[in-house]
């Protein structure tokens, strides 16, 4: 049987954190990075396990579901900016199933290095994805194109809400 690893022995090693709420989607992204040269200091279910891991490890990155307990609403999100504020030195990867606007622009507007949003639908080779961890981990960014253009709709959209009429109509 085929394996997907893609081991890069000349990268330096990184530590990462997960907090992914699905425990065989955790369990996988555990496996999937140890058989490629990443060490996972922790795998959580929840932002507040996050916070408190990232206290505790102080990581080159933390790997993040937006959607957590209690509520799968930003819970996670939330928790990576929290991990953020206090451990300024660990990049953030988000990976998700949904673009959450709000608390993504925070993240990103940041100004830090080290910064990430994959949609889990669209990874599709293991080897990227690794080298993506890589990169947020080096202070690189990598952005789901689909992640970048729903952020860019909603300004769009937002400045011509704040117009007035006058304004719309000689737009």
């Amino acid at each position: 049987m085929a394996t997907d690893s893609v081991v890069a022995p000349e990268r330096p090693a990184i530590r990462v954190v997960i907090a992914e709420d699905l425990a065989l989607l955790r369990e996988g992204l555990v496996r999937l990075l140890g058989d490629n040269a990443v060490d996972v200091v922790a795998a959580v279910y929840n932002g507040t396990d996050l916070v408190a891991e990232v206290d505790r490890h102080r990581p080159d990155v933390a790997i993040v579901d937006i959607r957590l307990p209690p509520t799968f609403r930003d819970e996670g999100l939330r928790a990576a900016l929290e991990a953020r504020r206090r451990a300024p030195s660990t990049a953030i990867l988000v990976v998700s199933q949904y673009i959450e606007q709000t608390y993504t622009s925070e993240l990103l507007a940041g100004g830090r290095a080290g910064v990430g949003y994959l949609l889990k639908d669209r990874i599709f080779d293991v080897a990227e994805f690794v080298d993506a961890v890589h990169r947020v981990a080096d202070g690189g960014t990598a952005l789901d194109p689909e992640v970048v253009a729903q952020l860019f709709s909603r300004r769009r959209g937002s400045a011509i809400d704040q117009l007035s009429d006058r304004e719309r109509e000689v737009l």
